[in-house]
């Protein structure tokens, strides 16, 4: 079943934000001294943030969604309102609701409210449904209680936040829950621990990645094709330090657009040094550093380069949200003329690069000039075309997000659509005006004048940290063949043919086959239980027959058992599957 979506579903918006009041409505009525602040609907449901003298506990949402019910079956009406600033403040004085006269200050009138019945209200905009009646109570769930700070300042008041969901229908509520429970079983946290990939340890401090062994070796084989890619598609590699001379994030802007999200500076020799939140003001300098011709451009610089940026305590996510991650950067540098033509490429590339992670099913917006922004409207133009022809030629559908684009320049987003419907966002493209502008970029013309490059900024991946959560999630850690940390145990069944296990090994191990001979001495059906937990792509069965006769009996985790399969076989089924980087074996006729 495909789930609405809240943003195409006018609908859906209108149950999410009225089960919102609903919702606040209720805690109210059962805990009197609760304050309400703010109560939106998400893509996935609604919430509302309470100040509370005591936790929610498990039973307090229980009587709360019993509250919501009866009001849901009271058919009371919701009704818009529209009163002064005077009468707004007046109102909400009366009823002792102190961050309702925070949000008062925010809003120009005339100021609306919406009432529920003839008693609650709050400060809100809708849309809302006429009356409660039009609410299915057998189609909403509350999920979850979660700390949140007031305005998300940490130094304010900590808030409490009741996390609900709502749908049309019981079914869309179920399918909801039952995907829920697959995110919980995909979570690549949990998968991260259970195969030995990564953590995150708190001695070193929170948000830092720690690669083990397995996880690193899955990352040098993303890292190995990216860079083939790269090199196929015209670029070449850089490699920029980890940290500046604080002047040069003064100059790129970075220290007073991003100062919030860098890390403080060092004082190196009396000069201070900051940690790099970003690698392109390293590419500007390379650019820079001596005077390009108009023959040489586009130029096309890659990198995956490790960036350091503040993040809250409350929003780091495993290896989705992090304070140090490696951005596989490029930048291009390019005459206008060729924008159309490089962003193309850049596309083509995308594609080549996610689908060979079984990423095929994008979401795309094309964003374009905010009101606040620099450059002139010719080059604006100029450059929005170019992307929008880009877009055109490539033949893949995208949305226009008005006013969407950054300050400097238009972009393009793209999210990937994982194997249970989510959307992720991935790829960027992004035109630049300000860099080339703040650092005096140049590139002498055909006229013999001198003129400022385009310059295009583009990740893939985004994070290499990120992507790689996102491609175990979407592979429940069931990687495939040649991307797999280990691709083939041996499971020899005695102690008499180890030295055959051993042999083999040498062999895959020389043809650049990851695997792994199981020395645990345990029962062969423990030894099948044990590499079917830790999803290894193939398990070799070894026995005194398979010894005699040069065989091994196959079991893959995609195609079941395989049977009896010659050594050598396997070894070219596998030296095959790595070359092709492929999901499992195509073993053919023995």
């Amino acid at each position: 079943m495909a789930l609405p979506k809240t943003s195409e579903s006018p609908q859906l918006l209108k149950i999410r934000h009225s089960m919102s009041h609903v919702m606040a409505m209720a805690v109210q009525q059962l805990f009197p001294n609760a304050r309400v602040t703010i109560g939106p609907w998400t893509e996935t449901g609604f919430y509302y943030d309470f100040d509370n003298p005591d936790p929610f506990t498990e039973a307090d949402l229980k009587a709360i969604k019993k509250a919501m019910i009866k009001i849901i079956n009271q058919k009371l009406p919701l009704e818009r309102v529209e009163v002064s600033r005077a009468e707004a403040e007046t109102r909400i004085k009366a009823q002792n609701e102190p961050y309702k006269l925070e949000i008062l200050e925010g809003l120009q009138e005339p100021i609306t409210l919406y009432t529920l019945g003839e008693k609650w209200w709050d400060l809100c905009a809708g849309p809302h449904v006429e009356h409660t009646g039009q609410l299915n109570a057998k189609a909403f769930e509350l999920e979850s209680v979660a700390g949140a700070y007031w305005r998300g300042d940490e130094n304010r008041q900590q808030l409490q936040r009741i996390y609900g969901t709502a749908f049309e229908t019981p079914e869309q509520l179920s399918e909801h829950k039952r995907r829920i429970e697959e995110a919980k079983r995909r979570d690549h946290r949990r998968i991260g621990t259970d195969l030995d990939l990564f953590s995150i340890e708190d001695e070193a401090g929170a948000g830092l990645v720690f690669w083990h062994p397995r996880g690193a070796r899955m990352r040098l084989l993303i890292e190995d094709f990216w860079r083939e890619a790269h090199f196929a598609g015209g670029y070449e590699l850089l490699y920029t330090p980890h940290v500046a001379d604080i002047d040069l994030w003064k100059t790129s802007g970075h220290l007073d657009f991003y100062s919030e999200s860098m890390f403080g500076p060092m004082t190196v020799d009396e000069r201070e040094y900051q940690l790099k939140p970003m690698n392109c003001p390293f590419h500007v300098l390379t650019y820079a550093s001596t005077l390009r011709s108009y023959k040489e451009l586009p130029i096309r610089w890659a990198e995956l380069g490790t960036v350091y940026r503040y993040e809250r305590p409350g929003v780091m996510h495993g290896l989705m949200r992090v304070r140090g991650f490696t951005q596989d950067d490029a930048h291009v540098f390019c005459l206008p003329e060729q924008i159309s033509d490089e962003i193309l490429k850049i596309l083509d590339l995308t594609e080549t690069i996610l689908s060979a992670f079984d990423f095929r099913n994008y979401e795309i917006n094309l964003s374009t000039r905010p009101e606040k922004s620099i450059g002139d409207d010719a080059v604006w133009d100029l450059a929005t075309k170019g992307l929008t022809e880009a877009l055109q030629r490539k033949g893949w559908d995208y949305k226009i997000d008005e006013g969407g684009g950054a300050f400097y320049g238009p972009k393009i987003d793209l999210k990937i659509e994982d194997a249970i419907g989510r959307m992720w966002q991935c790829s960027t493209i992004q035109l630049d005006f300000n860099l080339p502008e703040r650092f005096g970029l140049e590139y002498v013309a055909a006229d013999g004048s001198r003129q400022r490059p385009i310059m295009i900024h583009r990740a893939i991946f985004g994070s290499l940290e990120r992507f790689f959560g996102i491609m175990t999630e979407n592979y429940a850690g069931d990687f495939p063949f040649w991307l797999a940390p280990e691709q083939i145990r041996l499971l020899p069944v005695t102690d008499e043919v180890m030295a055959y296990a051993e042999t083999l090994q040498s062999e895959l191990t020389a043809a650049g086959i990851r695997s792994r001979i199981d020395r645990s001495g345990e029962r062969l059906g423990k030894l099948i239980r044990s590499g079917e937990q830790q999803k290894i792509p193939v398990l070799a069965v070894i026995g005194a027959q398979e010894a005699e006769q040069g065989t091994l009996s196959l079991r893959s985790r995609r195609q079941g058992d395989l049977g009896s399969v010659a050594r050598s076989h396997l070894l070219q089924a596998a030296i095959a599957a790595n070359g092709a980087r492929a999901a499992g074996l195509e073993l053919g006729a023995s």
